[in-house]
């Protein structure tokens, strides 16, 4: 009976510490807060609009057309601006100034803006162009830039930009800074452009300006 009994006691001391530790569980991973896109637009009116324009479409062709893009990759880009992966003074400076929401809040505010379509000017390198984006360049390895971007230039969500409509000469330069070593955050374009010659670039470039 007396062993019993201590039996009985030491369980119901124990009882309370057992519990406890099942009563603590991992704290969960705290959720993102969701994007404030009016905050976003103040942020983009203030701070972006004067070179890619009012709703994200740039008038200059040097500045990349931002609207519609895929919100992830305007973050990515961002943040590597503000960590020097991608070597631009001009946007290093604005992006250095943002903090990690304010970048996000611009990024899908830009996401929900209309692109307005661009057009091909160069008729005798147009058709160069479609087919490297559509069937790359087989007898150099290069491959088809629908692959990743999308037959229509739409894209990847999370993954690859969208292209349709860029302006060429934005394209263009991205395209040589990637080959000639300028431009170091994608390897895997890298590889792409450094197989590729001035009019070969010129003529992909052109043929995405008329993407749609």
């Amino acid at each position: 009976m007396k062993l019993l009994a201590s039996m009985i006691l030491a369980a119901m001391f124990a009882a309370p510490s057992f519990s406890s530790f099942a009563a603590d569980p991992t704290p969960a991973a705290p959720k993102a807060a969701k994007p404030d896109l009016v905050k976003g637009e103040q942020g983009y009116t203030a701070v972006c609009a004067a070179c890619h324009g009012a709703d994200g479409n740039s008038a200059i062709a040097a500045n990349p057309k931002l609207a519609h893009q895929h919100p992830e990759y305007l973050v990515k880009q961002l943040h590597e601006f503000k960590d020097g992966k991608r070597n631009d003074p001009v946007m290093k400076g604005f992006a250095s100034a943002l903090s990690d929401d304010e970048m996000r809040n611009i990024a899908y505010w830009l996401t929900s803006q209309k692109p307005k379509p661009g057009f091909a000017k160069d008729k005798e390198l147009v058709q160069m162009g479609e087919r490297i984006f559509r069937g790359g360049i087989p007898d150099r390895q290069v491959a088809a830039c629908a692959g990743c971007h999308s037959p229509n230039g739409a894209g990847i969500p999370s993954q690859y930009p969208r292209l349709s409509g860029q302006h060429a000469d934005y394209t263009t330069t991205q395209l040589i800074a990637f080959r000639d070593g300028k431009r170091k955050n994608n390897a895997q374009m890298t590889g792409v452009a450094a197989k590729m010659n001035d009019r070969e670039i010129r003529a992909v470039a052109d043929y995405i300006a008329g993407l749609r």
